[in-house]
């Protein structure tokens, strides 16, 4: 039941060529936007294109899985998928399958386009930053997942983007050190799931095993990615047809 869920949910990716664009073609065009942004200062695109290798998958995810799944709702998609003997953890285990296979093949191409177009230097740990990518996508779907349950129209779904992604992104770190925050911005950082990805992706962009705090980081993303997934299958009503 999964692994059919996760191939329906492939291919109907395959058969809209504008989303496999935004997953695979838009993260590549804006690490060339950024390379190009900080084509004087290498050492800043350094230090701030690894992270975004990691952040990437995070955001286009929640956008496509918030907004397929509500089709899915509003058609009458999952409703009827529900109505088989199914559990409503296959479905969640093929929606998560499916897009963490897209967040592989996502996460690799963007790496192997950033390092060898535009020279940013992975030092070793590719394959734990597209590892720690891939777990940010399943938390963007996750997440995702969770707000289509509150969302009516298309519309409405992408505007939980800001509500749920922008405050992460601007708390996490990346625009500035989190110890220079305010009090109260410090304490919701550290509620924040992005708030470990991101320390995790910059500790190994500068060289750090995969272990002790980077180890800690995964955990706790995870931890956050198994809590949406279980708030999501919440959102799951079987019905009878």
């Amino acid at each position: 039941m999964t692994g059919a869920t996760a191939r329906r949910v492939l291919r109907t990716l395959r058969h809209d060529p504008r989303t496999v664009a935004l997953l695979l073609l838009v993260p590549c065009v804006l690490m060339g936007l950024f390379r190009w942004l900080f084509d004087n200062a290498p050492a800043a695109f350094q230090h701030i294109g690894v992270p975004l290798l990691g952040i990437f998958p995070l955001v286009s995810m929640f956008l496509v899985s918030s907004i397929t799944m509500l089709r899915e709702r509003r058609s009458g998609t999952l409703e009827r998928l529900m109505s088989m003997p199914i559990h409503k953890l296959d479905v969640i285990g093929g929606y998560a399958a499916a897009f963490g296979a897209v967040a592989v093949v996502q996460a690799g191409l963007v790496c192997l386009v950033s390092t060898l177009g535009f020279g940013l230097d992975l030092d070793g740990n590719a394959v734990g930053l597209v590892g720690l990518a891939v777990l940010n996508a399943l938390l963007g779907m996750a997440l995702g997942l969770f707000v289509s349950a509150f969302a009516n129209t298309e519309f409405q779904a992408v505007q939980f983007f800001p509500a749920v992604v922008i405050p992460q992104l601007v708390l996490c770190g990346i625009l500035g050190p989190r110890d220079l925050m305010a009090g109260p911005l410090q304490w919701l950082s550290d509620a924040l799931p992005l708030t470990y990805a991101y320390d995790g992706l910059t500790r190994l962009a500068s060289g750090g095993a995969f272990a002790g705090t980077v180890a800690a980081d995964v955990l706790i993303v995870a931890a956050y990615s198994v809590g949406a997934l279980l708030l999501g299958s919440a959102t799951l009503q079987r019905r009878t047809p």
